[in-house]
């Protein structure tokens, strides 16, 4: 499975994002999930399976298919939450 966390420019939140990530794939012991960041204007459906994205993209990011909205980037709880809800349904967890 690969995961994106995507953002307007690809540059910060994105990679911090990215990293809140894996943390929680590391505490569900799923570290073989791959995860990278990019930017809204360069992200493509194939470039993962679930794409993370800031609630102020969501609206521009329905071309990517399975898109998953944070309402907020920096809520751990809630991205735990979305995340083993997100590998449930991918059936690893």
């Amino acid at each position: 499975m690969k995961i994106a966390a995507v953002c307007g420019s690809g540059l910060g939140s994105s990679f911090m994002v990215e990293m809140n990530i894996k943390t929680v794939l590391k505490e569900l012991g799923l570290e073989s999930v791959e995860v990278n960041h990019y930017d809204l204007g360069s992200t493509t459906p194939d470039l993962a399976d679930i794409f993370f994205v800031a609630a102020d993209l969501a609206d521009s990011a329905g071309h990517l298919g399975n898109v998953v909205v944070l309402n907020s980037i920096i809520d751990m709880d809630e991205l735990k939450e979305k995340i083993t809800k997100a590998c449930q349904n991918f059936g690893i967890l």
